[in-house]
């Protein structure tokens, strides 16, 4: 039987999604809990990769088990077998062909920026960036972003291509924190965190809008823009 489960996980306590040989990883820990069910070896299959210290609200995985067991108690099986800082939202019976990476055709990740004062109890989980940020032109810089385009400029390591299409970017400010929320169908290694450490340098004034679009075509990092930090960035929700 293959099962498509949701997990929502507190990635500051795991060494990224991947398994490792060595490290604990969110893969890691409900493979272990699916073996310890099905009786016999389960691999598990991610809608994508999220590294050290990102979480996740909505990652999505798909597994077989060889034997048959209601979605319901699956569940309540895996969750009483994960832990405290991964919970299973929903376990549903798919196709025998689904992949739960291949047939992915939405991606939303959000990012929070603390731009008030520091909060040391939950630099985990935002982006303790402490100063005002001028909104206004950092959503004028990303419309350069949104459409096809070779993000080389905003990916780290190589790849064969960098094409991807983003869809929308939208922000919304909460008291201090500044809500950055992507949609797209691929994104790549620290894509997202390099853009807003790149939409970051528009909002302290530090480059122009329109010098997205300059790094876009360039296909390089011309303005020395960072990686945010790793706690501030969530996978939302993943669509098929």
């Amino acid at each position: 039987m293959k099962y498509l489960a949701s997990v929502s996980y507190d990635g500051s306590k795991f060494y990224g999604f991947q398994r490792l040989p060595k490290n604990i990883s969110v893969q890691k820990v409900i493979e272990d809990a699916l073996t310890k069910i099905n009786k016999t070896k389960v691999v598990v299959k991610g809608a994508g990769r999220t590294d050290r210290g990102v979480h996740a609200i909505d990652q999505k995985i798909h597994f077989d088990l060889s034997i048959n067991i209601e979605a319901d108690r699956l569940k309540n099986a895996l969750n009483s077998l994960v832990g405290e800082y991964i919970y299973i939202n929903d376990v549903i019976n798919v196709n025998d062909d689904f992949h739960a990476r291949f047939d992915v055709k939405m991606k939303t990740y959000e990012y929070i920026i603390n731009m008030g004062e520091y909060n040391p109890i939950k630099n985990d989980y935002f982006y303790n960036y402490n100063h005002k940020l001028n909104i206004k032109a950092m959503k004028k810089a990303s419309t350069y972003l949104l459409g096809a385009h070779d993000f080389q400029a905003f990916t780290s390591g190589e790849r064969n291509n960098y094409n991807s299409i983003i869809k929308s970017i939208d922000f919304k400010k909460i008291n201090n924190e500044l809500h950055i929320t992507f949609k797209g169908k691929s994104f790549y290694r620290y894509m997202v965190r390099n853009l807003v450490g790149a939409l970051i340098i528009v909002g302290n004034g530090k480059i122009k809008p329109i010098d997205m679009k300059n790094m876009l075509e360039k296909k390089d990092n011309i303005y020395n823009y960072m990686t945010v930090p790793a706690g501030g960035l969530y996978l939302k929700h993943i669509e098929y």
